[in-house]
């Protein structure tokens, strides 16, 4: 297999689950001992996050621009980067690197198709709700998001960010999420996909009444089919 180059720590809580998720897909292949052939760039999220409250992306794609020019630099045969959010910088990354790069939403979008759905509900941080970039990405794929009411909206982000990077999870919030997931459905929605990594420490397929789509554990499959898995 190939080394996987992943841009990583934005939270470290979501990053975590990506390696752990990648090692038991190897092991679980392959048996034995074996593991998967990461090297992880983890940054630090405080200084992305001050970017991102500051509406900075200029400055956010040139640190994570940077950081995967470090990791082609150190051999990897691609390079992934596990926060859905930052993908709002894809462009930057791509265009500083020669290996390839594993977008989050082109791998959750070719899960939506093989299920033969169309409409889905966009679940994530304010940035990947509210702009465009994330949805654009889908309908690329033939696939509608649409993303819960501006409440419903300013709910997700909120337990996002002052509760799942900082590892806590709690059912009261969980009960929330499943109240916008309802109503997503209610709205249309065939599906539901976890927009944001850590929404997955939350938000399991039994919290909802149609197919969830895990973009965590999705680009982690598609990753390591890319690298040789």
């Amino acid at each position: 297999m190939q080394m996987i180059g992943v841009l990583g720590g934005m939270s470290w809580e979501s990053s975590l689950d990506w390696y752990r998720l990648a090692n038991e897909k190897v092991r679980q292949e392959l048996g034995g001992f074996h593991s998967a052939p990461v090297l992880l760039d983890s940054l630090d999220f405080a200084e992305i996050e001050a970017l991102q409250a500051s509406g900075d992306w200029e400055a956010a794609g040139a640190v994570l621009a940077a950081h995967a020019k470090g990791l082609e630099a150190a051999g990897v045969g691609l390079v992934v980067l596990c926060t859905n959010t930052m993908h709002l910088v894809a462009d930057r990354i791509t265009d500083a690197i020669r290996v390839p790069f594993l977008h989050i939403a082109d791998t959750t979008a070719e899960a939506i198709s093989a299920a033969d759905l169309r409409t889905v509900g966009l679940l994530g941080t304010a940035f990947t709700m509210e702009q465009a970039f994330y949805r654009e990405r889908l309908a690329l794929h033939g696939i509608t998001a649409v993303i819960p009411d501006a409440e419903d909206r300013a709910t997700v982000h909120s337990i996002i960010y002052d509760e799942l990077v900082l590892g806590i999870v709690t059912e009261e919030s969980r009960q929330r999420y499943r109240d916008v997931i309802a109503n997503l459905v209610a709205a249309g929605a065939e599906g539901i996909i976890l927009g944001c990594t850590e929404i997955e420490l939350l938000i399991t397929q039994q919290d909802a009444p149609v197919p969830v789509f895990p973009t965590t554990a999705l680009h982690v499959a598609a990753a390591l089919k890319a690298a040789g898995l």
